[in-house]
């Protein structure tokens, strides 16, 4: 049963947040806004937070005062690939570094339609790579991600394991966006239910993405992947979320190739409800969860 917390947020997001996140007519205003937003994230006590750059991509070290310098989380923000960034996401990496007692490590990858695919999996790549070269082993890193950063995971994931690169523990996904051929029933079923996105926004935000490439390209819709030998991951997504079967069907794809892999589907709950961390109790407990989970992976 959703908390009383839970439905006056979800009205607020449908009435307020989802017409500007969902207006396409100027991918510039919806950034815009979203970093507007941004400025009333509230870091739990304690976190520390350092600039840098890597490999001349703007990035951030987020970790509480509690976290063990040599355990790290890539964290890949979403935002369809089109939207969101550091200031976005720092908010919830504070919190993920909390319950994990790892670094956090956010980068602002190239986004669409200025740099289509494959941008953002270069430089989600090179991260974790930077990540390996500062000494850390692939078994003190996590690779996390929301939404389309949720996927970027799991498309950096098997692309390191394609190169021979060591894997990491494990990879945290939240409402993965999965298939950018857009073929999951819920795209459909839950978008009027879903408060925060819509299916016409995917399909623009895919379709900026993609760009001139085959949207069942395994390293676009990591649901056309071969899985096998990846890390554990967790999944996390809400039965009213529109990526829903996004997530059901990455898990039993992920099953079948003998890959260790938890799907918590929470009830009554939206797109990456984890981002109203400060807002709602099921947020913050979803975070201590994924926390846990990447926790008790590291070497």
């Amino acid at each position: 049963m959703p908390s009383l917390r839970s439905k006056l947020c979800r009205l607020i997001i449908k009435k307020i947040v989802a017409p500007k996140l969902n207006d396409l007519k100027s991918i510039d205003e919806t950034r815009n806004y979203m970093e507007r937003m941004a400025k009333y994230a509230k870091l739990p006590p304690n976190t520390n937070f350092e600039k840098i750059t890597l490999s001349g991509m703007a990035a951030e070290w987020i970790y509480a005062n509690t976290a063990r310098e040599k355990r790290a989380i890539l964290f890949l923000h979403g935002g369809g690939y089109n939207l969101c960034s550091i200031n976005t996401h720092r908010e919830l990496a504070a919190h993920i570094s909390k319950e994990s007692g790892a670094r956090v490590l956010l980068i602002d990858y190239r986004l669409a339609p200025e740099h289509p695919f494959p941008a953002a999996l270069e430089d989600a790549i090179t991260a974790y790579r930077w990540l390996l070269e500062s000494g850390l082993s692939g078994k003190s890193i996590a690779i996390a991600g929301d939404s389309a950063g949720g996927g970027l995971a799991l498309a950096t994931a098997i692309s390191i394991r394609d190169a021979g690169d060591p894997l990491p523990s494990s990879i945290a996904c939240v409402a993965p966006w999965t298939d950018l051929c857009l073929t999951g029933d819920s795209i459909k079923t839950k978008s009027d239910v879903d408060p925060l996105v819509k299916a016409q926004s995917a399909e623009a935000w895919a379709k900026n993405y993609i760009g001139e490439n085959d949207p069942s390209n395994p390293l676009i819709s990591p649901l056309y992947a071969n899985l096998k030998g990846l890390p554990p991951f967790l999944i996390h997504v809400g039965t009213d979320d529109m990526l829903l079967d996004d997530s059901r069907r990455i898990a039993q794809k992920a099953k079948d190739a003998e890959v260790m892999v938890t799907l918590k589907i929470y009830d009554k709950l939206w797109h990456v409800f984890h981002l109203n961390v400060k807002a709602i109790p099921e947020a913050r407990k979803a975070i201590a969860e994924l926390g846990s989970f990447i926790k008790n992976r590291f070497e």
